[in-house]
């Protein structure tokens, strides 16, 4: 019996054999005529992660420009006022490829909801584009009105100055774009006499989302930014003016960005915070108020040496400041020069409590060599002009600072801290004044031995001044040569040990000769003048100490890894330092959430993010990287060897040779991080969380 085969029967009649071996051919061909529900259906598109920019010159675009451009995200920009620029239709903004539609970009910045005129051609294809893709748009600023969602501000809503108010963050905000953010947002107001900022508050309508809004007269309250869904489209709605610069802005930022991009994008962005301390164990020398000079600086005429006073750390500012790094959170860099040290215990009856004190703890610090004994690194500078110039030889060459100098200026401190217990990372140097780079005017090329030295000690970091140089470049053409660091100088004088002498030394450089300065503020087209002298003994607190760490917070919040610098003698007597970024750091924890924490990275970690920033743009530019996300697959392919920086949500998965693991680190709610192909792969591929 065959159990295994199905049978007709053999009594079934001939007509109905027939019958039926005629339907099952016509079933046949009419699957191959007419598709499965499956293959009619539309493929699903591509979308390019680029940005689309329309840019009017207002400086609501040009911020949101600033931060794409400063996070590392592709974007185009069109000029509304190029009599050439392209025509925005369909063939500009979408296409196909390999037979699937595809979306040329990923979010629109646009000045104002009808940029192109209300009955415009291109304000018609955009809004077509943006319904059949789902692209968002960002409204960058306009006035409250129903267009956009919202009520006219005199139906319950209010307009006006912004300066000095606190906005608050919503529950919807906090659960969306900008959950990285504590909830209280305080506009700026640095200057009682100016208008900063400007808005129009209105009260949401149906399809409005608030995510920021501010109390009005009434009771209630109305909305500066949200969402308006209408028409099967998105709009990130702005209804304040602001720049590239304020802090309202910075802190909104990162979440227009990830509204924009639906979280998914190339580029990262972090909130950096790094402080160098310089000349540790060294003194330094103090600030002569009588004669507003320092004793020997080549300009302080009538002196000739580092006066009788000089300004140094004790065991109990160094006790201070492992107790304060403890409760503040933060770690700083003691850069640190041994010999200077070594030198004071000579000349103090051979003992050194200061630096006892330090080598003890020397776990809870990060280190760095700035030289065995701080001395000038460039040209052998003569002294006899003020300001210095460059020594030569008979002939009119420069005369230089010898690659033996150099090389045991760094290796002889390397050493010392070694002995010491101290970890020291050999990559990383912070020359004396930043010596041994070019300084102009006087000496317009780094020192010629300067590269080899650094190579000698396998030195691939070095510090330079931001407020010279604040572009990263290479020393010397060899292979895996060292880059330059830019450091932010701060505003918190080496040469000061009370806020008294911080204040009197302020005044002479920022107010005029008419009120008794030097007027270097007047000479000066990049400084401004005080409309009057700083109080000496309330000046710091009230005026130096509030601007400094407006200062450094934009840096902060600017995704701007660059580190700053400050002195040893700033933690020394008054110990002017700590008010300044304990202000920092006070406001910065009052306007972010703890998933969003102050990062703070090593000098070799900043030289890297820069050189992969500087990589990355160049590759953008040259048109080198694509990048598309189908459905929940994002795809980027970039030059070998090129890391690509992607954020993406939680959740994300990275495809590996087998199998696939979670991408990237988190941070502020999303995941990110500079990423490459795994082995035998030729492009990141990332899967996303489908919920």
């Amino acid at each position: 019996m065959d159990s295994g085969r199905i049978r007709t029967p053999r009594t079934a009649p001939r007509g109905a054999r027939t019958a039926r071996v005629a339907a099952l051919a016509a079933a046949a061909l009419l699957a191959t005529v007419v598709p499965s529900a499956q293959a009619v259906a539309a493929p699903v598109p591509r979308i390019d992660l680029t940005v689309l920019v329309v840019d009017d010159g207002g400086s609501a675009v040009e911020a949101i420009t600033a931060e794409l451009k400063g996070s590392g995200v592709p974007y185009r920009r069109i000029d509304l006022d190029d009599p050439n620029r392209p025509v925005l239709d369909a063939a500009f903004l979408s296409d196909t490829v390999d037979g699937r539609p595809r979306a040329k970009y990923q979010g629109v910045v646009l000045p104002h909801e009808t940029a192109f005129g209300p009955d415009s051609a291109e304000h018609t294809a955009l809004r077509t584009y943006e319904r059949t893709f789902g692209i968002p748009q960002v409204d960058a600023y306009t006035w409250s009105h129903p267009g956009v969602g919202l009520d006219y501000t005199n139906e319950g809503g209010w307009s006006g100055v912004l300066d000095g108010t606190t906005a608050g963050v919503t529950a919807a905000g906090r659960a969306g774009p900008f959950r990285y953010l504590s909830g209280a947002l305080a506009f700026e107001d640095n200057d009682p006499s100016i208008a900063e900022s400007y808005g129009y508050a209105g009260r949401p309508r149906a399809g409005y989302t608030s995510y920021l809004d501010v109390p009005v007269d009434g009771g209630g309250r109305a909305s500066l930014v949200g969402e308006y869904t209408a028409d099967g489209r998105r709009e990130l709605v702005v209804t304040f003016a602001y720049n590239q610069y304020q802090r309202q802005f910075r802190a909104l930022a990162r979440g227009i960005v990830e509204w924009l991009t639906q979280g998914v994008h190339l580029g990262q962005s972090r909130n950096y915070l790094s402080v160098h301390v310089d000349d540790v164990f060294a003194p330094d020398a103090r600030w002569d108020t009588a004669r507003n000079c320092t004793p020997g600086d080549f300009d302080c005429v009538g002196d000739e040496g580092e006066g009788a006073d000089p300004i140094r750390m004790t065991v109990a500012d160094a006790q201070y400041a492992a107790a304060w790094q403890k409760a503040s959170g933060f770690t700083l860099d003691m850069v640190y020069n041994g010999g200077q040290g070594e030198q004071w215990k000579t000349e103090h009856g051979g003992s050194d409590p200061l630096t006892d004190r330090l080598v003890a703890d020397r776990a809870q610090y990060r280190w760095i060599n700035h030289t065995y004994t701080h001395p000038f690194l460039g040209c052998v500078q003569d002294n006899t002009v003020v300001p210095w110039r460059c020594a030569t030889d008979a002939s009119g060459n420069t005369l230089w600072v010898g690659r033996s100098e150099l090389s045991g200026q760094i290796r002889n401190n390397h050493n010392w801290a070694v002995g010491k217990g101290i970890s020291v990372d050999r990559s990383e140097l912070v020359t004396g004044e930043h010596s041994g780079l070019r300084t102009f005017p006087q000496q317009p090329a780094d020192n010629p031995h300067l590269a080899g030295a650094l190579a000698d000690n396998g030195v691939k970091w070095l510090a330079s001044d931001n407020s010279r140089e604040p572009q990263q470049r290479s020393l010397g053409t060899a292979t895996g040569a060292a880059k330059t660091v830019p450091r932010h100088p701060m505003n918190v004088y080496y040469n000061v040990g009370t806020a008294a002498e911080m204040t009197d030394e302020y005044n002479w450089v920022y107010t005029s000769r008419a009120d008794g300065g030097s007027g270097i503020c007047e000479s000066n087209p990049a400084s401004t003048c005080l409309p009057a002298p700083l109080p000496v003994a309330t000046g710091y607190a009230g005026h130096i100490v509030p601007q400094e760490a407006r200062t450094a917070l934009s840096h902060v919040l600017g995704n701007d890894p660059r580190p700053h610098y400050v002195h040893q003698s700033n933690l020394a007597e008054e110990r002017l330092l700590y008010p300044v970024l304990d202000r920092v750091l006070a406001d910065y924890r009052a306007l972010f959430a703890p998933s969003a924490p102050v990062v703070n990275p090593r000098q070799k970690d900043v030289g890297t993010e820069l050189n992969r920033r500087a990589a990355w743009d160049q590759a953008l530019a040259a048109g080198k990287v694509t990048a598309y996300r189908i459905g929940a697959t994002v795809t980027v392919k970039a030059p070998a060897g090129l890391a690509a920086p992607i954020t993406a949500p939680e959740g994300t998965r990275k495809q590996l040779l087998l199998g696939t693991a979670a991408f990237g680190s988190p941070y502020a709610g999303t995941r990110s991080a500079w990423t490459t192909p795994e082995v035998l792969q030729t492009s990141v591929t990332l899967t996303l969380p489908t919920a």
